[in-house]
């Protein structure tokens, strides 16, 4: 079973086994149908596309009227129908991949995780790392038969805005934010309504989690990254714009063998919306 990272190497001879389900999550904030159009030109072999701003997201707004953030968790019935459309059961392995160091594919990672499915990795390196080994790309869509996944004890926890607004107080948690640092000391905000970050929030720019060459950093050093910004993940918080990048901080953190930080969904999309809430710029 493979929980964090694969190879590309290793993926490439699993395309053809009826136990693996590929998933494409390549997108751009910026152009909603900019991944769709990049897996019509070319994918891994018998991937579907997963979708960032429809299957893996939910209503922006929630029950109570209220803004729930730029990509909100779905709900987990729905999501469930969502995986079993792709043909995913207890017992598949799931990859995912995107092109971008992993930013969109960690989301899916985490969402299968907060389901109880541990067996889903993220393509590290990509498909640049894909394609770096010569390995072959189609244009054709697969078509799976319906998978019969059910929902299991969550992996992983979440937080609230309420919960990141008390910790305000009590600062018994860390937050850490995945934003870019300029966006992150409210400086060239272009996504938000809101430039800054939540007050006591440190910032961890998620691609730092990377390589030069775009994969993730070993273990042993992922690990010395962290350290300056937490003693222990349990007491955690990863959150980022709009809760997608954060889920990147979090698989670093399983990669370096720190697991048990939580997820705020509604991350700074949401903490803003509220203007009751705090706002600090700045280092």
């Amino acid at each position: 079973m493979h929980t964090t990272l694969i190879d590309a190497a290793t993926l490439s001879q699993h395309l053809d086994d009826p136990h693996w389900v590929i998933l494409d999550c390549r997108h751009d904030l910026m152009n909603p149908n900019a991944g769709l159009d990049s897996f019509a030109i070319g994918h891994i072999a018998g991937a579907q596309y997963a979708n960032v701003d429809t299957d893996l997201s939910g209503s922006k707004v929630g029950a109570d009227g209220k803004f729930q953030g730029r990509h909100p968790l779905p709900g987990r019935a729905a999501f469930i129908e969502t995986l079993r459309g792709w043909g995913i059961s207890d017992d598949t392995q799931v990859v995912a991949y995107d092109a971008h160091g992993g930013m969109f594919a960690a989301r899916l990672w985490w969402l299968l995780r907060w389901v109880g499915h541990p067996a889903v990795a993220v393509l590290d390196g990509g498909l640049v790392a894909w394609q770096a080994a010569g390995l072959p790309m189609v244009t054709q869509a697969e078509r799976r038969t319906p998978g019969a996944i059910s929902e299991r004890p969550s992996l992983v926890s979440t937080v609230s805005a309420d919960d990141v607004a008390a910790n305000l107080s009590t600062q018994a948690r860390t937050v850490v934010d995945a934003r870019a640092p300029d966006r992150y000391r409210g400086e060239n905000e272009t996504i938000d309504p809101v430039g800054g970050h939540i007050p006591g929030a440190r910032n961890r720019f998620f691609k730092d989690n990377l390589t030069a060459e775009g994969r993730f950093k070993s273990a042993e050093q992922l690990k010395a990254d962290f350290a300056p910004l937490f003693d222990d993940p349990a007491k955690a918080i990863m959150q980022c714009g709009s809760g997608v990048t954060a889920c990147h901080n979090l698989l670093a953190l399983e990669v370096a063998g720190l697991p048990g930080a939580a997820l705020y969904p509604g991350s700074w999309s949401e903490w803003v919306s509220d203007t009751s809430r705090p706002v600090a710029t700045g280092h």
